[in-house]
């Protein structure tokens, strides 16, 4: 199967429209529709998708934004695949990327912690002040991250939320990132484990401010003309988009050029001096950090980077899907995903065309070839401890003929077992033509042993040359010193001595 990249947006009515919103796909080269899911009205940050692995078919779980519903949709079905009932109406919503765990955040600050698989939840605690704004977790699963209204920023520490002997106390923050003053609008994770990576944080106090984990510092203040409503950052981590309200796309270099005399132009990290370090990204200020713009001319809500990182999509608040070319700014085409009145972007992320994705594949399941659905079990609405010790998962195991037992399945026959011990463990033959060492080994090692002195006699021979052309070169350069020094000198001595001779002779004369 070809891999083809796809775009997945979702979008929700305006608070004055009736229009119902959606859940799309669409090729991101031609922007032709792939798959369509109705019935959504996700908020943004509400919106969270688990991909296709495992041998199980990929999830999109949409927090509806006007009841205490979860909407969970399958990619084999294109109507709603199981309906979730919430101890209450959730502001945002974010899975990890194994589609383990799912973390929501309320109006009223609490953060709700589930497993997919069992639908436990494992942890509900009050986290902010205020509501609960976005939430991300880190790229290995081993943190979440909490914005909030109160324009704070928490970091939570997984295992601690997991952990059964710790499920009577309150979860204790790994840190608290305090220093925006405005509601933070959005939360991007780097790559790396948990603590060795970096965060960006947007917030409306015009300013996006980038983290180090491990250190619990602030290492840099990019400041901007606009409120942020949302960003995205380049997988190399050397540049982030940050998009506003008014229709203007800003492009931050994380590095600049700088000349050396020695060794020319050398890139080094731009900022990272501290709390004090605050870099001015203004469209009109010749000094900026970055003067790189991208006007798209409408309210943007929702941003994203290709796989790839080549390009740049910006979703806005009347439905469309803005593709630009990252190095140029160059708009390639503009997908009108979301037609309806009142219709804005609150999701926006790029994906390989999933396998089981509906419409492009058999789903008569596991006997006819298909993906089977991953299996969704309601969430619990309060905290159970019994249902908690039980922790009975629902696993999903593929289909085996009749007949076939367990030892079968996972028994290694001794033949495949030396089979691929030998392909690793020989050395691959120069040519198809050549024999492999273990065919026939005496003439192999004869052979190694010509070769090995043959190399030791051109070694001694270039020894030899070597040894020659050193004596040569020292002999020259002794040869060339005695002749440059050894003429002048007795000549004036004799000179002198004459002279002074002379000059003598007719004094006593």
């Amino acid at each position: 199967m070809s891999l083809q990249q796809v775009v997945v947006s979702a979008s929700a009515p305006s608070s004055q429209s009736t229009t119902p919103g959606s859940i799309l796909f669409h090729d991101i080269v031609t922007g032709t529709s792939l798959a369509s899911f109705k019935q959504s009205t996700a908020a943004q940050n509400c919106t969270a998708l688990i991909n296709t692995r495992a041998a199980l078919g990929g999830l999109i779980l949409s927090a509806q934004r006007d009841k205490s519903l979860l909407h969970v949709y399958s990619f084999q079905k294109d109507q709603v695949f199981l309906k979730v009932v919430l101890p209450e109406r959730l502001s945002c919503l974010s899975v990890d990327r194994r589609g383990q765990f799912c973390a929501a955040g309320t109006a009223q600050g609490r953060i709700y912690i589930w497993e997919i698989a069992s639908g436990i939840m494992y942890n509900s605690w009050e986290a902010h002040y205020r509501q609960v704004t976005v939430l991300r977790f880190t790229p290995d699963g081993e943190a979440l991250l909490s914005g909030s209204e109160d324009s704070g920023i928490t970091v939570w520490s997984v295992f601690r939320l997991l952990d059964d002997s710790l499920r009577s106390e309150i979860p204790e923050a790994y840190v608290h990132l305090p220093d925006h003053t405005l509601p933070i609008t959005d939360i991007a994770c780097g790559f790396g484990s948990f603590p060795s990576c970096r965060v960006l944080t947007a917030s409306t106090d015009h300013s996006v401010k980038l983290w180090d984990l491990a250190s619990k510092s602030l290492l840099t203040t990019y400041q901007f003309p606009h409120a942020i409503t949302c960003i995205a950052w380049d997988a190399t981590e050397s540049l982030f988009f940050a998009a506003s309200a008014d229709g203007s796309i800003h492009q931050v270099n994380l590095f600049r050029t700088r000349i050396d005399k020695t060794r020319g132009p050398v890139a080094e990290a731009a900022g990272v001096a501290g709390v004090n370090d605050i870099l001015s990204v203004a469209e009109d200020d010749p000094n900026a950090n970055n003067r790189r713009l991208v006007s798209v001319g409408e309210p943007i809500t929702a941003l994203s980077l290709s796989l790839t990182g080549a390009l740049l999509l910006a979703g806005t608040a009347v439905g469309n899907v803005h593709v630009y070319d990252v190095p140029s700014h160059q708009l390639l085409r503009t997908i009108n995903a979301h037609p309806g009145p009142g219709l804005a972007v609150t999701h926006l992320t790029t994906l390989l065309k999933p396998p089981d994705l509906v419409g492009h594949v058999r789903l008569g399941g596991d006997k006819d070839g298909g993906i089977p659905v991953r299996s969704v079990v309601p969430f619990q609405r309060m905290l159970e401890a019994r249902l908690r010790d039980a922790h009975e998962v629902t696993m999903m195991l593929q289909h085996a003929p009749k007949g076939t037992t367990h030892e079968s399945v996972t028994a290694y026959p001794r033949d495949e077992l030396l089979c691929d011990w030998e392909l690793f463990t020989q050395p691959r033959p120069a040519a198809e033509n050549d024999a492999p060492p273990a065919a026939q080994p005496a003439e192999y090692v004869v052979e190694l042993e010509e070769e090995v002195a043959r190399l030791k006699t051109q070694l001694a021979r270039a020894k030899g040359i070597n040894d020659v052309m050193w004596e040569t070169l020292i002999q020259n350069v002794s040869a060339q010193g005695k002749e440059m020094a050894a003429p002048d000198l007795p000549e004036s001595r004799e000179g002198d001595i004459d002279g002074r001779g002379r000059k003598r002779g007719k004094t006593k004369a």
